[in-house]
């Protein structure tokens, strides 16, 4: 099986209590550690979801702060704050901060399925490379823990909606509550063990060669925390009295699902030597290659001028762009920013010694085959939303 029960633990808590249990995910607001300040607050002395992570504009503070979360968590288990629900899955139904519902089933996946290294070829794929240098601070937190909460979202490939709809108008029997600040509404359902196998039977008839079953869309290095810790228990030959190490709770969501919204990621370079930087990206997007042709309008102060090639080396113009960035452009380039949004783009290209580049972005069903082709997409190749709509931690799962 690809998608697993578990044994779920959820607060023993009264409704008017779980906005306080439910904190965002840890990697947002790392620019804005005031909104950390403003939660740590709200929560007061309430048990939460807060104390058993690690934000990451707090990473300064690991140090003092991991060894506390760990003794948090030891605390909530034995002052019986979690009640455990065996054997089962959560349907989840999430409000966004824009007012759509965004479905999905929270269970388990095998981490001896997932590989993120950048030519995996194994059930579970990461869709973004992953950045080594940030999985050591999540897995201080990781070892010694004995419990996990997910905000990993892992995408499904399914059009006719045949893995998650059965499960829609469900009464919300395992919670129903307003997240904090603009985190929109949160209900959840139980799911049996034998509803998550049907789910995971048709998630089989999905697969198609060569492409990930199952693709990570939020959470990927935590995702990769949990898998470097349990190839850590085999390694010392500890990973028999940890067998449940072996596996990540997580939240399953169709990629078709009618609140995502994909948005592209556009580049913005700081160059002293814009010319050259064009003439060499323009032999490098002209080499022939075997897909159908891209094109890029490249946006800096002095006006606009498109780039486009016959045909193509790479599934999508961002994999394209993003190649040639990290190879043969570094020559010409000092600095690389990500940029959501046309306008911004081209207000900030604007300034002297900068260069915009616009480009198609990827569409809901270029993911699975880019992936299969292409192996793992550049690093903010595309946004599945705002903020505020990213997963809250919620339940969690003893490991």
């Amino acid at each position: 099986m690809h998608i697993l029960p578990a044994n779920i633990l959820l607060p023993r808590l009264p409704a008017g209590k779980l906005t306080a249990w439910a904190s965002i995910a840890c990697d947002q607001y790392t620019s804005d550690p005031g909104y950390w300040d403003r939660f740590e607050a709200f929560v007061g002395d309430d048990p939460s979801t807060l104390r058993l992570m690690l934000p990451e504009a707090r990473l300064s503070s690991a140090g003092e702060l991991v060894p506390a979360i760990h003794a948090t968590m030891e605390k909530y288990l034995s002052d019986g704050v979690f009640e455990e629900y065996e054997n089962c899955g959560v349907y989840v139904e999430r409000t966004t901060s824009e007012g759509k519902i965004r479905r999905g089933l929270v269970a388990a996946v095998d981490l001896e399925e997932y590989d993120y290294s950048a030519g995996s070829r194994s059930a579970i794929r990461a869709t973004e490379r992953t950045v080594a240098e940030r999985i050591p601070p999540r897995l201080a937190v990781r070892r010694g823990s004995p419990i996990e909460m997910p905000h990993v979202m892992i995408l499904i490939n399914d059009p006719g909606d045949t893995v998650l709809g059965g499960f829609a108008g469900r009464k919300p029997d395992a919670y129903s509550f307003p997240l904090y600040g603009r985190g929109g509404y949160l209900r959840g359902s139980f799911v049996s063990a034998s509803e998550i196998r049907a789910a995971d039977s048709a998630l089989e008839a999905l697969a198609k060669p060569g492409e990930p079953l199952l693709a990570v869309g939020d959470g990927n290095h935590s995702l990769a925390t949990a898998k470097a810790a349990w190839e850590e228990l085999k390694a010392s030959g500890e990973s028999e009295r940890h067998p449940f190490a072996r596996y990540a709770l997580c939240e399953i969501v169709n990629i078709y699902d009618a609140s995502l919204e994909f948005e592209p990621i556009y580049r913005l370079v700081k160059t002293d030597r814009p010319e050259e930087l064009l003439d060499a990206f323009r032999k490098f997007a002209s080499v022939p290659g075997e897909l159908p042709g891209q094109s890029f309008t490249a946006v800096s102060g002095k006006g606009e001028r498109v780039i486009s090639s016959r045909s193509a080396r790479f599934s999508l113009p961002v994999t394209t762009l993003q190649t040639f960035l990290d190879g043969e452009g570094k020559r010409f380039v000092s600095d690389t920013d990500y940029i959501h949004g046309e306008d911004e783009l081209r207000s900030l290209a604007s300034r002297e010694g900068y260069l915009g580049f616009l480009f198609r972005g990827m569409e809901k069903g270029d993911l699975f085959s880019s992936v299969g082709r292409d192996g793992c997409l550049p690093r903010k190749t595309f946004s599945m939303g705002h903020a505020d709509d990213k997963r809250y931690y919620m339940e969690c799962r003893r490991i």
